[in-house]
């Protein structure tokens, strides 16, 4: 496998960004493509640094993409300047990355997945855009963002109306009205999974059983572990084959 640091310019952030990605060597392809995202205090480099992801990955015929999704929740902002990171995956990273790569450039050679804030991204953008994702996954995912209205004058409620809106519930960044537009009707393949003594596991186990009511097929699982690196390290392991298994490699 090989690990590089990919610069490309995105129209919808209006400059240049960044991703990491892990290539597999001495193979033709086409090879299917994993987007993988970071979480709210993290950047592109993440996964790479405090994970064993490339070592558990070696020899196998994927690609993964890392992209920098700064602070912005996967999501075009309500607020300008321009942040409008769903639209510099969906209108440009994925383009670019078939142009430059010998991708399987369909839906059902690309997952996504993500921890935190890139556990909401990677659900959101699979639910959001299903013709483009085979499967979506996350971890400890703050599954509750765009679910309800935000209130309060705090430094944190303000980003999160900018990102957001000041009333998100049931509108195109709300995940609980996304998977409701799939009851009765083929979606994306699903897994959550979090830690018990996660802060977020309110939310997990709330999306969770809105799934169920819903009928929407979707894996969900439970462990030990907190909001940490040791449990994403574990759990990423139990991801793979998941994966794997979906996308035939």
């Amino acid at each position: 496998m090989a690990l590089t640091e990919l610069r490309y310019w995105s129209n919808a952030l209006g400059r240049q960004t960044s991703a990491m990605a892990i290539l597999p060597q001495g193979r033709p392809g086409p090879f299917p493509v994993w987007y993988l995202l970071h979480g709210l205090s993290d950047d592109h480099t993440a996964w790479t640094r405090w994970t064993g992801l490339d070592r558990y990955l070696a020899g196998l015929p994927l690609i993964v993409v890392m992209p920098d999704g700064g602070r912005g929740w996967y999501t075009n902002a309500r607020t300008p300047p321009p942040a409008r990171y769903e639209s510099a995956i969906i209108e440009d990273l994925l383009p670019w990355v078939d142009a430059t790569f010998r991708t399987l450039a369909s839906r059902d050679g690309r997952v996504v997945s993500g921890l935190s804030m890139g556990g909401y991204g990677a659900v959101k953008l699979a639910l959001k855009h299903p013709h483009l994702f085979r499967a979506a996954a996350s971890h400890s995912g703050a599954l509750g963002r765009g679910a309800a209205s935000i209130k309060g004058d705090d430094a944190w409620n303000a980003e999160m109306r900018a990102v957001f809106g000041p009333r998100p519930q049931g509108g195109p960044d709300d995940l609980f009205a996304l998977a409701s537009r799939f009851r009765g009707k083929p979606a994306p393949a699903l897994r959550i999974d979090c830690g018990r003594k996660d802060f977020l596991i309110r939310d997990n186990r709330a999306f969770h059983r809105h799934l169920a009511k819903l009928k929407v097929p979707h894996t969900y699982v439970e462990r030990d572990g907190a909001h940490t690196w040791d449990y994403w390290d574990r759990e990423v392991q139990t991801l793979i084959p998941w994966f794997r298994a979906l996308l035939g490699i």
